[in-house]
């Protein structure tokens, strides 16, 4: 079986992407995950640009059981001897067995941008390359915007190319350095490349044409044997190559190995892991690993997928750490409630459910990523679900002059016994959970344990002003245990009350609190 390295540079091309920031933790952290991972050389950063990049070859030094931690930097500058250039200086220092230089190869960025000849460009090339090299440095070798020079002037992007053979590079990287090549254009480049050279070969595409994935596998079949990105493509601009979406197709779609072939079937959590860690929302549509991936919501795809799951999926969800989602929403048919209550319902308790489900999402509802209040509906109606307390009233205040003070009253009903508790917020909502948190923890102490984790609000109707019929939906947590719940009304107090209680209902249904105990241990009040 063929083998293609995988390199990351989420630690440091990712970190150009707008709002991305990561900790020297943060950094040491995703690090070790990667390494767990099976990734074959891990990028780290550029040591003579921050301190911060520097600690963290330093944290990282034979702490890695499988990854090689590369060291970043540029040839020497020009007109400049190599052994007095402090960015290559820094990378010794640092005594890192792997180092990464990039070097201009198109004729445009030497003139314009270095602002020096063609030539001198070479000699930079040549002269930073061995000098690592003769200091017991492998060098990757990044040839910087090759495919535009390759276009302007294929002679000169393939002789940088030679200038870093000879200078003793043991890989060309080719770089799609501003993102537009097109699937064709890097299948000729690794090919001229190869051409020119027997060193092996590696492909760094950015996404500004929204190909680099593509490009990135084209290189391979062109004969790469290595692939550079990073995790959930994060990058500069419209971001580089995503890994996330490279290795799976490396191993399922081409056959070759890549990264450790037992913790693919995780792709899933290292992705929204890293996404945890850079505190960036993952992206639902993103392919293998988002939430969307595989989730389903026309009712002939719920039937078929319910039938032969391969009908509509590419791949088996557990291959990457996924699992299948089926949708009920007003798209829905009889297959998609079948797939998640055909052990409880009847035909006609379908079909009526199914109407149900339409009237309330033309309401305003909807219950894609709100299944726990979609299961206590279909529980309620069946009269699985007992009536674990009632409401009498709830009153909310919001108080505003030197301070904002807003304060919720719920007079609640348990058996005989009656609540009447006042809470205190940051906002009305907040006031309102802290009051019914307060009546209910008498009786129910379980839901001290649950915690809301997310809050959004969505107008449904924006030309209703201030008017309009808001839908609320909560994420509540519970031990690993995830519980999301809806609410609909022209009040938003009202909407953000129907999702919290459905959260407390479906914590005691599913935790089977009995009707009996309810009454046996309500105090008398």
């Amino acid at each position: 079986m063929a083998r293609v390295y995988l390199y990351d540079t989420t630690l440091r091309d990712g970190t150009q992407r707008r709002g991305l920031s990561l900790s020297l933790e943060d950094k040491v952290q995703i690090a070790e995950l990667l390494d767990d991972y099976g990734i074959d050389f891990i990028e780290g950063g550029w040591p003579a640009s921050n301190p911060k990049d520097t600690a963290f070859f330093e944290r990282t030094r034979g702490k890695l059981s499988t990854s090689q931690v590369a060291a970043f930097g540029s040839t020497r500058r020009k007109g400049l001897a190599v052994e007095h250039d402090a960015s290559l200086r820094s990378i010794l220092e640092l005594e890192v067995p792997v180092a990464t230089l990039f070097g201009k190869a198109s004729v445009f960025q030497v003139e314009k941008i270095l602002e020096t000849d063609r030539e001198e460009n070479l000699r930079m090339v040549e002269d930073s390359v061995k000098f690592l090299v003769d200091h017991g440095v492998m060098v990757i070798f990044d040839a910087e915007h090759f495919f535009d020079g390759l276009k302007a002037e294929p002679d000169y992007a393939l002789a940088v190319l030679s200038a870093a053979e000879a200078g003793g590079a043991s890989w060309l990287v080719l770089c799609d350095t501003n993102g537009g090549s097109l699937p064709s254009w890097i299948r000729h480049g690794v090919e001229s490349s190869r051409r020119v050279s027997g060193l092996p070969v590696g492909i760094h595409a950015h996404n500004d044409a929204g190909l680099a994935v593509a490009n990135s596998l084209e290189a391979v079949d062109a004969g790469a044997t290595m692939v550079q990105g990073t995790i959930n493509g994060y990058g500069e601009r419209c971001g580089n190559a995503n890994l996330c979406t490279i290795w799976p197709n490396l191993v399922w779609k081409m056959g070759i190995e890549a990264g450790r072939p037992d913790r693919l079937s995780d792709l899933t959590r290292l992705s929204r892991t890293v996404a945890e860690i850079a505190n960036l929302a993952p992206d639902d549509g993103a392919p293998y690993v988002g939430e969307n991936a595989f989730s389903h919501k026309a009712g002939v795809h719920a039937g078929a997928v319910r039938k032969h799951p391969e009908a509509y999926e590419h791949v088996n969800p557990a291959s990457v750490g996924q699992t299948r989602r089926i949708l009920v929403s007003e798209l829905s048919g009889r297959s998609n409630l079948l797939y998640h209550f055909d052990d409880l319902l009847n035909a006609e308790q379908i079909q009526a459910l199914v109407e149900h489900v339409k009237q309330l999402e033309a309401e305003g509802y909807q219950f894609e990523d709100a299944e726990s209040s979609m299961r206590l509906m279909v529980e309620k109606s069946l009269d699985h679900v007992p009536s674990y307390y009632g409401v009498d009233r709830f009153h909310v205040s919001v108080t505003h002059d030197s301070l904002s003070i807003c304060e919720a009253t719920v007079r609640i009903s348990i058996g005989d016994s009656r609540f009447v508790e006042v809470g205190e917020g940051a906002g009305p909502v907040h006031a309102l959970d802290e009051a019914m948190r307060k009546a209910l923890t008498q009786v129910y102490p379980i839901l001290h344990e649950l915690r809301l984790t997310d809050y959004k609000v969505r107008v449904l109707d924006g030309r209703d002003a201030t008017s309009a019929a808001v839908r609320v939906w909560i994420r509540s947590e519970y031990g690993n245990r995830v519980i999301q719940t809806v609410g609909v009304s022209r009040n938003i107090l009202v909407a953000s009350w129907q999702a919290l209680l459905d959260a407390i209902d479906y914590l005691l249904w599913s935790e089977n609190v009995s009707s009996r105990h309810i009454l046996e241990a309500a105090p008398t009040r």
